[in-house]
């Protein structure tokens, strides 16, 4: 009797180590698996931000973590984030995260606080003429005039200007021109029309290659209270197409604009 509780005892055992066994398999393969889904969504589909300046306030303000979307094309009015296209980061130094935080970030669950990228927004496309500005102090893209009391940043009821840099550009083949929505604050486009580079025409580097967009930001997901979709301004609907083929150089008049 006793050597047959014995036996019942040790198949007992045995079939309680098979299911912690099992249910550990289990859990492996789900975070595996999450894993794999977390760092194919954020290659291929979306991707998470941290602002680190005030460029683009009051549409984003530092500190918010926005969502990137890289399935659908972007267009004039948008907000992009992409990588630095030729020293507009200078040489500021990224947030330093332990290993695990490191590895929470290239799978895509903390937000990436990488500073070689930016994100502006997309004023003008390729073959784009962008101007500032006309009589009213408006910037204009194909003689279209901008609307941009809805974006640019405010305080007290007063709204900076569209721009203080006088400038007229034809955006290159293959590339965008973009600006903050906080003008006074955003070393854009616009400041880097006099750059010289090594391997481009001096103010190349003003235009962001389209290969460089990481893509469109759509909405900001934190801080709760200031959670909101970024959509594109309807000002942007009324800009024609270019009359001309986008050039394979940037026209920038007059020489010598930067900020």
């Amino acid at each position: 009797m006793a050597r047959a509780r014995g036996t019942a005892d040790s198949g007992s055992g045995s079939t309680a180590g098979q299911r912690v066994g099992s249910f550990v398999k289990e859990i492996i393969v789900v975070v595996v698996g999450a894993i794999i889904v977390s760092s194919l969504l954020r290659a291929f589909v979306g991707q998470m931000f941290i602002i680190p300046s005030g460029s683009m306030e009051n549409t984003l303000r530092i500190g918010d973590r926005v969502v990137v979307q890289k399935i659908t094309d972007f267009h004039r009015g948008d907000v992009v984030v992409f990588a630095d296209p030729g020293g507009w980061m200078g040489d500021s130094a990224p947030e330093e995260r332990s290993p695990i935080g490191q590895f929470f970030e290239f799978v895509g669950v903390l937000p990436d606080t990488s500073t070689e990228h930016l994100i502006k927004r997309v004023i003008g496309m390729p073959g784009d003429t962008v101007v500032c500005c006309d009589s009213k102090g408006r910037i204009t893209v194909n003689d279209q005039p901008l609307d941009e009391r809805s974006y640019l940043y405010s305080e007290e009821n007063i709204r900076v200007d569209p721009s203080d840099i006088r400038f007229r550009v034809v955006v290159p083949a293959g590339r965008i021109f973009v600006m903050g929505d906080h003008r006074d604050a955003s070393a854009d486009s616009r400041c880097h029309l006099s750059d010289l580079s090594r391997d481009q025409a001096a103010g190349m580097v003003a235009f962001v290659p389209i290969d460089l967009v990481v893509g469109r930001a759509f909405a900001v997901a934190t801080p709760l209270e200031h959670a909101h979709f970024l959509d594109t301004p309807k000002t942007f609907a009324q800009v024609p197409p270019p009359s001309k083929p986008a050039p394979s150089r940037a026209v920038i008049k007059p020489k010598g604009v930067t900020c």
